[in-house]
């Protein structure tokens, strides 16, 4: 049986008001406690959760010089060559994305298309007439863990054949220890609307690439012809 207590000198005490309160806070509890028993743990990280995903070399990924060499090496070679498409996923966490962006003639409009490295691996047109592909320029700048390189690249058919291709790859990667992830891969083709200007660097490097188009570079390094 609850009793009043005896009210204090300006207070009021209402007769009856005890239990509401002592419900309202034993329901407040009982809330709290349902929550916490039905609430789930954080899902595992992208790397945790895919046990089975091909382990790198350590020396693919020991830096962000030679993830990137590795990159480039292993999606290279001529014609008829088969790609070492373990080695290629190793380099990437598993829910990589690899991204093309799609732009129309007239430099009017652009979209993107959005491929896990699975998939990329199926797209095996450009390999099989040759295909070669390397970095000529590198802007990197890094926070943490994170790190974005812009990274210049000119495509070939044979090794050292006449580009057909030059553009910019915009990669993010994960550091993790002793190692980097590429995160994802988001890159646009040069083109006569968007022409890529050559830096200083590149000129003491590559003295005949073209000179035009603009670029801005934050900080940059020259990747190995």
């Amino acid at each position: 049986m609850l009793q009043a207590r005896t009210p204090h000198a300006g207070c009021v005490t209402v007769p009856g008001m005890a239990r509401p309160f002592t419900l309202a806070a034993a329901l407040l509890l009982l809330s709290v406690s349902v929550v916490a028993q039905t609430s789930k743990p954080a899902p595992p990280g992208s790397i945790a959760a895919h046990p089975e995903w091909p382990k790198a070399k350590a020396a693919d990924v020991a830096s962000v010089d030679v993830i990137l060499a590795s990159l480039y090496d292993v999606i290279s070679g001529p014609a008829g060559q088969p790609r070492d498409w373990n080695r290629f996923r190793s380099l990437f966490v598993p829910d990589a994305r690899l991204i093309p962006t799609r732009h129309n003639k007239t430099g009017t409009g652009a979209d993107i298309a959005a491929y896990t490295p699975e998939q990329q691996e199926r797209a095996t047109t450009a390999l099989a007439q040759g295909f070669f592909e390397r970095g000529i320029h590198n802007t990197t700048e890094s926070f943490g863990d994170i790190v974005h390189v812009f990274s210049t690249y000119e495509s070939r058919h044979t090794k050292d054949g006449e580009p057909f291709q030059r553009g910019i790859n915009s990669i993010q990667l994960l550091k993790d220890g002793n190692r980097y992830w590429i995160v994802n891969i988001f890159w646009y083709g040069e083109s006569p609307i968007n022409p890529i200007r050559k830096v200083p660097a590149m000129k003491r490097a590559y003295p005949t690439a073209p000179d035009h188009g603009e670029m801005t570079i934050v900080r940059s390094g020259i990747c190995a012809p």
